[in-house]
């Protein structure tokens, strides 16, 4: 039955890959503007087992990898992606504990933008980098979008007019701009194409106004500011339910 599950919503999240999401401007992914909101008690999903404790350290890093080899065999996720995951929740019990991040809506958030970086045939390196950089459509108006000038000068999206989407959490330039990181201390440059960056950047942007995610309101919240759509917050609810189903 599990596994009949794990198909079911791989399929649909890879149809909801396969749409170049245009249709909105929110903060972290332009998205849509669904003004439908859940009510304030709508589910939590269930709890996925936790990233191994404490903060990454060196001393840390064979702990998380076991643990994302163990996951990825529950899973189906790639393991360097979970390990990313894993990394941004670990980061985040120390800069906010009470945001209660789980790495599954990580990874639900990045099965629907980006197949964990894979959409497209690219792969992610041992070092997390995309073989090849995600940048999404132009948020110029066109089909349906709303107008997102451009913030970054082209730096980050390669478009000085208007804004897009870049790296494999989607995020805007403006919200890599402020929730950027390096999330492995070897003193590179923060990357928004590189999956670890990634990750905690989201993790950060989902842990803000002091949110609570592990309350409904506050997971409810988190989605919909990631990405304005009551019916992508579904989708994220469905995968994180499998994820937490598998490792249970």
């Amino acid at each position: 039955m599990l596994t009949l599950l794990l198909i079911v919503i791989g399929l649909a999240l890879t149809l909801t890959v396969g749409l170049d999401r245009r249709d909105g401007d929110g903060d972290a992914t332009a998205a849509a503007g669904d003004q439908r909101r859940p009510l304030p008690h709508a589910g939590l999903p269930s709890r996925a087992v936790a990233a191994p404790p404490d903060r990454p350290r060196a001393s840390d890093e064979a702990q998380l990898q076991a643990w994302a080899g163990e996951v990825s065999a529950a899973t189906g996720v790639p393991a360097r992606a979970l390990a990313a995951y894993g990394r941004a929740e670990m980061w985040l019990r120390g800069e906010r504990p009470g945001c209660g991040l789980s790495w599954a809506t990580l990874a639900a958030i990045a099965g629907v933008e980006s197949e964990h970086g894979s959409v497209g045939g690219r792969r992610i390196g041992a070092d997390g980098k995309l073989t090849e950089p995600i940048v999404g459509a132009s948020l110029d108006g066109s089909a349906g979008a709303r107008r997102v000038a451009d913030t970054d000068g082209g730096r980050l999206d390669g478009d000085r007019e208007w804004d897009r989407t870049i790296g494999p959490m989607r995020l805007l330039p403006r919200t890599w701009q402020r929730w950027g990181g390096r999330a492995i201390r070897d003193g590179a440059q923060a990357d928004p194409q590189n999956i670890d960056d990634a990750a905690l950047a989201a993790a950060r942007f989902l842990c803000a106004d002091r949110r609570d995610l592990a309350t409904p309101r506050g997971w409810w919240d988190a989605v919909l500011a990631y990405h304005d759509s009551v019916g992508y917050a579904r989708d994220v609810y469905r995968a994180e339910e499998v994820y937490a189903a598998a490792t249970r």
